[in-house]
């Protein structure tokens, strides 16, 4: 078995090789989260989807990397290092060149919640290769890197997304990513040592399907609720009973068990909880604008996909300053920036829900770029927050528990945020029809009848259009007034975190 000082020995130049593989492939990986988040107007036209299953491509990859993260662990012990790094790189570059090839929405989700499992390992294991090689006086340096190219990656995905999908289509985002692929697997190949396996680990798999099953019924239903009527339809009744079932199976085994998949005694640090809660609200807040936005921007503003790539490459330029102001704040109390980080935020959401039809492109750059700042503001003291009492022997069990529940709040978020726009515009379709009647006398004014013409079939048809846009603007302004609310809401558990001197 290779030990830490065989590693730190190594030159100059195999360390920074190993710390730009590792880079790459996490970059990659990030990438594939929101570059195909600009493509999701033209997927839905080529794929015949509806608002609210077009949503799906993101929130079942984002399910199934919360799903596998907390298996790095158990996956590391029983195959070494190398093997899965190459597994997963391997079989993310297949499931993402397989996306570039679907031709039907069931086929693009099976790749996209594979290319999700196979990127889920990257993350947790080039963090860990990397704290392995450096000594620990350079730990600093290398995790900043590393961080960089997270945040650097989803920041330019977007423009390029957009280029790629107006230019050529929607596949394009998912074909880019390969020869990537194929260099990060290079650099595994030939810079990645195996550190050797470990004996006696093994994995709970009955906690494990049991929460997999339980999330997944949970996403379901939450996708598909809206459109299936909720609880009068026999599907949504036996997909929520399935969930109970194994919820409840997988709390009676966590409790009984000796080694159970989640470790209940991570519950009993009070830092590690209000972290797991603040966590959650954190990935409701950073996934879901970059899914509401393009959707919104193409289908009632009619932006093209270069232009909303652009947009959205704010945000991420955004994230890249916040990352950098929290790092200088290291050594202030991490709950003022917490705060920070929420407030902008909030602002940011509370400025989207005040969106119309006539808002300047320019307005929603400054606000996504601010959404950015707030996201890199809070993960860095949130991040030192949530592990600082927490004991090192359970840091390994506890960052896998951390990730998935981030993951977990990004996938519930969408969701939730897509039946809102989806059901508010409903509610406020119908009630903006009553007011359409002869006996209206602001429909008889000389600026409306020239438009809008109760008499005949074209007016009728224009009138009905512009109640269509207006109501699918007040659904998104309630989905972000949702977010809002969730954001402003986390700011009293910042208020009881236990601060380590």
């Amino acid at each position: 078995m290779q030990t830490n000082m065989d590693t730190r020995e190594s030159t100059a130049f195999g360390r920074a090789m190993i710390l730009a593989t590792m880079a790459l492939a996490t970059m990659l990986y990030a990438m594939s989260l929101t570059i195909v988040n600009v493509a999701l107007p033209q997927l839905q036209g080529a794929l015949s989807a509806t608002q609210d299953q077009i949503s799906w491509v993101v929130t079942l990859n984002v399910v199934a990397t919360g799903v596998a993260t907390p298996m790095t662990g158990w996956a590391v012990a029983r195959l070494g290092r190398r093997p899965l790094l190459l597994g997963a790189v391997i079989g993310f570059t297949i499931s993402t060149l397989l996306c570039a090839t679907a031709t039907t929405l069931e086929t693009l989700l099976i790749y996209r919640m594979a290319q999700g499992a196979f990127g889920a390992p990257l993350m947790p294991l080039a963090q860990a290769i990397i704290l392995d090689t450096y000594p620990k006086h350079q730990h600093a340096m290398a995790n900043s890197v590393f961080g960089m190219s997270v945040v650097v990656g989803p920041a330019i995905a977007p423009s390029i997304g957009g280029y790629l999908t107006e230019v050529y289509d929607w596949r394009w985002t998912f074909i880019l990513i390969v020869p990537l692929c194929l260099v990060a697997l290079l650099g595994v190949w030939a810079f990645i040592k195996d550190a050797g396996k470990q004996q006696g680990i093994r994995l709970d798999w009955t906690g494990f399907l049991a929460l997999s099953i339980s999330v997944a019924c949970l996403q379901i239903m939450l996708d598909r609720g809206e459109r299936l009527d909720w609880f009068e339809t026999p599907e949504i009744v036996v997909i929520a009973a399935l969930m109970a079932l194994t919820f409840y199976i997988f709390v009676v085994h966590t409790v009984t068990t000796d080694r159970p998949f989640i470790n209940p005694r991570l519950f009993t640090n009070r830092n590690f909880t209000i972290g797991l809660v603040l966590v959650f609200v954190y990935g409701m807040l950073n996934l879901t604008p970059t899914v509401l936005l393009p959707s919104m921007l193409q289908g009632l503003k009619g932006y093209p996909d270069s232009l909303i790539g652009t947009l959205l490459a704010t945000r991420g330029l955004g994230m890249v300053l916040g990352f950098v102001c929290a790092a200088r704040m290291g050594k202030l109390d991490p709950r003022i920036g917490m705060t920070v980080g929420i407030v902008c935020i909030g602002i940011s959401g509370w400025s989207m829900a005040t969106f119309d039809l006539s808002v300047p492109a320019a307005t929603v750059g400054w606000i996504g770029a601010l959404q950015g700042f707030g996201c890199g503001m809070l993960w860095v003291p949130l991040s030192v927050v949530t592990f600082a009492t927490l004991p090192a022997k359970l840091l390994p069990e506890g960052a896998g528990v951390f990730h998935l529940i981030r993951n977990f709040g990004s996938s519930i978020s969408i969701a939730l945020s897509v039946m809102a726009v989806v059901r508010t515009t409903k509610v406020n379709y119908a009630e903006l029809t009553e007011v359409v009647s002869p006996y209206n006398e602001a429909l008889n004014f000389d600026t409306v009848t020239g438009l809008w013409q109760l008499d005949s079939v074209g007016g009728l048809a224009a009138i009905a259009g512009e109640i269509a846009r207006q109501a699918t603007m007040i659904g998104y302004n309630n989905a972000f007034l949702l977010y809002t609310v969730a954001c402003f809401s986390s700011l009293a558990f910042v208020m009881i975190v236990k601060i380590k001197r």
